[in-house]
């Protein structure tokens, strides 16, 4: 059925204020008409060099972007350009306060954020330490180690609720979203793995309980330990290697061409999770952090064992059935987490041990405002 522009699709009057919506918001030259929903949100952090800089105030309508080649000359692994990619890709998620929502398919920054991309993933494939085989990868992580040396090792045995603080508050730039990176996927697949991959998200969500959102639980988690809760609160206070961590969810997320990476990195989260938040809740009830933060490492104890069997079976198994030449792009997803997650497990114990706080900035010592 057609109708004469002006005319109402409800009652055949011309004057209908539903109409009159419809005209002005689809038959007007420019459609769809700028948004102004763009005052909530974290505020933008400073930057840490000249290509941070540069999409700072572009995002702040201050100044240019830097050009696309800047990005070659670039440390990959570096706060300027890590924290560059950062903003670009937070625009896909809350975005930044006073920051307009269309900016985040505006083509001159997607091909800034292209370009820094690609150095990052070339030293990516360049520097990490790849197993020879899928199953070579994934048996690697089953395997844990007797006498363990990683970071939740060290919390459970030595560390202070300094520590545990540190360590929340730099996690909570993928906590405070969990799960959001790994849905991208989801058209991406198929099948049995698409149904199993979205019973884990589900889960991950809260089984549809508000309350029980996995990043709900987090907040929960840093307020028994006297952390600021809002979103992007601690963007400023985390060093290079764990932007480049949560970096790694998003460049996989957002590019179809990365699901299987996306699905490897997937798979190392979750079949790690079990052990490591076993530790770590140790380490909360030692330090006596509260009963919300034992909890949501409990709550991952018992959830993720379960969802390391669903990930391996049916979204590994199922993706393989269908797509079986993404075989070497999966065990690339887990070698390359792995990777990232030493890098920074390195900078955090080499700063612990040596007595010092590992954050650029200082922990706020009081209570705030959940968002």
């Amino acid at each position: 059925m057609t109708a004469r522009a002006g005319a109402s699709v409800f009652d055949g009057s011309g004057d209908s204020f539903g109409v009159q919506l419809i005209t002005s918001a689809f038959l007007r030259p420019g459609y769809p008409g700028r948004m102004t929903h763009h005052l909530r949100g974290p505020q933008l952090p400073p930057s840490r060099g000249p290509l941070s800089a540069a999409v700072t105030g572009y995002l702040g309508g201050t100044g240019p972007l830097p050009r696309p080649a800047a990005a070659e000359e670039a440390d990959p692994y570096g706060d300027d350009l890590q924290l560059a990619l950062y903003l670009c890709y937070e625009l896909h998620y809350r975005g930044f306060a006073g920051v307009d929502p269309e900016r985040e398919w505006d083509p001159e920054l997607l091909r800034v954020r292209g370009a820094l991309e690609q150095r990052f993933l070339s030293a990516l494939r360049a520097d990490t330490p790849v197993h020879d085989s899928l199953d070579e990868a994934l048996g690697a992580l089953l395997v844990e180690p007797v006498d363990g040396t990683g970071v939740s090792h060290f919390l459970r045995d030595e560390g202070e609720l300094w520590h545990l603080r540190e360590y929340a508050a730099l996690r909570s730039l993928y906590h405070l979203k969990e799960a959001d990176p790994h849905a991208w996927v989801l058209p991406r697949l198929w099948g049995r793995a698409k149904a199993a991959m979205a019973a884990v998200e589900f889960d991950e969500f809260g089984g549809g309980r508000a309350e029980r959102v996995h990043a709900r639980l987090f907040a929960d988690l840093m307020t028994d330990l006297g952390l600021d809760t809002a979103y992007g609160r601690h963007l400023d206070a985390a060093p290079a290697q764990m932007l480049a961590v949560v970096n790694l969810m998003s460049l996989f997320g957002l590019h179809r061409a990365l699901r299987g990476a996306l699905v490897g990195h997937f798979a190392e989260v979750e079949i790690t999770s079990s052990p490591g938040s076993r530790r770590l809740a140790e380490a909360m009830r030692r330090n006596g952090a509260g009963p919300a933060a034992e909890f949501f490492y409990n709550e991952h104890v018992e959830a993720d064992a379960v969802h390391e069997q669903v990930v391996r079976r049916d979204v590994i198994g199922g993706l393989l059935e269908e797509e079986p030449e993404l075989a070497g792009d999966i065990a690339f997803g887990i070698d390359a987490t792995e990777y990232l997650e030493d890098r920074l497990a390195r900078r955090l114990l080499s700063d612990w041990r040596a007595g010092r706080s590992s954050l650029r900035t200082a922990l706020s010592s009081e209570m705030a405002h959940t968002s």
